[in-house]
């Protein structure tokens, strides 16, 4: 049976528009206590933008301990409340995108939405204050003592979100409507001023024996290992991540070619490899093991609707771009929460690397077309506090030279 949550959500900002941040706590309903936490500094924005950004951390927050989760949101921002219950129409163009975000979280009927006096959202109000507080010393919101001890109830550690900024694996149906995933803001701001980023080393890894043949190599078929030559390139790249002496952990796709690649790179840094199923490649159903010329013989109408929308999935119920994307950005924010103001080696596919960039441009979906990435290639994006990207590095192959 799954679990039913409660899940409250706040956010302020000082001078409307001011600097601004939100608050969460999960609760579990059957206990009322706290499961989870989330905070976050947002730089400027109003009070209603912070209200929606921690109803999105609340319900990823949720999401990250159980999809399957019976979800009660209680918050005293009548217009959060009014406009996700679908009574009140969204006008304002900030506030659209925001709504559709958190509407991908989870399904609709698995989240109810209820008003309540500001008396009674004191945690997640408390949560907005300490990330607002945080940031103006410029720092991030960490987690105080009592949210990291064991749940008692549930015999597993409380979870502990700290700024995120859009979250954990989710499978979003084909047939349903999938919002973009929230890109980074741009500009330059404050982010010098707000310490270490959070920097993803992007490596793709190395060769198989379907790379050089340029095949359709996905999540959804044969799990091929590397070939001679991708085992050079993964040593290759583990010595010059080596001289450089910067990586403070390791994160791998469940597939075979990544984690020996990352197995590589772990064993030369004296590091431990953490898998993370979000970061895995593209499943392309019927086409997998298949060239772009075959597939245009074979499925020509399925492949131009692929070329043309996000939304189209590879023929045989393979994943659509959209779908990769969304699964994409709850991995990386869910690092981003664990790995704050570290640099972290993520050893990934084209698609997860394509993407992680695109949305630190806030390119659109059709840019994953216009980007080369080669096998055992090195890209790097820095995440700053204030919600701002850097993209620092793309297809690097300099170390295979």
């Amino acid at each position: 049976m799954s679990r039913r949550f409660i899940v409250e959500a706040d956010g302020g900002s000082r001078g409307n528009p001011g600097p601004a941040g939100y608050g969460a706590v999960v609760l579990d309903a059957a206990t009322g206590e706290p499961v989870a936490e989330a905070a976050e500094f947002i730089g400027t924005a109003t009070n209603n933008v912070a209200e929606y950004r921690g109803l999105i951390a609340g319900l990823r927050a949720a999401h990250a301990l159980d999809s399957e989760a019976a979800v009660s949101v209680r918050m005293d921002s009548k217009l959060v409340v009014e406009q996700m219950s679908g009574r009140w129409k969204i006008k304002h163009p900030d506030m659209r995108p925001l709504a559709a975000e958190a509407r991908t979280v989870f399904p609709a009927g698995q989240v109810s939405y209820e008003w309540i006096p500001r008396e009674k959202n004191k945690h997640a109000d408390r949560l907005a204050n300490e990330a607002m507080d945080a940031g103006k010393r410029g720092e991030r919101w960490s987690p105080s003592r009592s949210t990291a001890e064991l749940d008692t109830a549930g015999s597993r550690p409380r979870a502990a979100i700290a700024g995120t900024a859009a979250a954990p694996p989710v499978e979003i149906p084909a047939a349903e409507p999938l919002a973009e995933p929230k890109a980074s803001p741009v500009g330059w701001g404050a982010s010098a001023d707000l310490g270490p980023p959070t920097t993803f080393v992007l490596l793709r890894h190395g060769e198989t024996a379907l790379t050089p043949q340029k095949r359709f190599s996905g999540s959804g078929g044969a799990d091929p290992e590397l070939s001679p030559a991708g085992r050079r390139q993964a040593e290759q790249v583990a010595a010059a991540l080596a001289a450089r002496g910067t990586i403070q952990a390791v994160v791998s796709s469940p597939l075979r070619r990544c984690r020996e690649t990352a197995g590589v790179v772990a064993d030369r840094l004296g590091l431990d490899v953490r898998v993370d199923e979000g970061l895995r490649e593209t499943d392309f159903g019927a086409w997998e093991g298949l060239t772009f010329a075959e597939v245009r013989e074979r499925h020509p109408a399925d492949l131009e609707a692929w070329l043309a929308s996000a939304k189209a999935a590879p023929t045989g119920g393979g994943e659509s771009f959209a779908q990769v994307a969304r699964r994409v950005a709850l991995s990386r924010d869910k690092l981003l929460a664990r790995y704050a103001g570290r640099t972290v080696l993520l050893v990934t596919h084209v698609t997860p690397v394509k993407t992680l960039v695109r949305l630190a441009l806030g390119a659109p979906p059709e840019s994953l077309f216009h980007m080369e990435l080669s096998a055992a290639s090195l890209s790097v994006v820095a995440y700053y506090a204030d919600g701002n990207t850097s993209l620092r590095l793309l297809n690097d192959t300099g170390h295979l030279r």
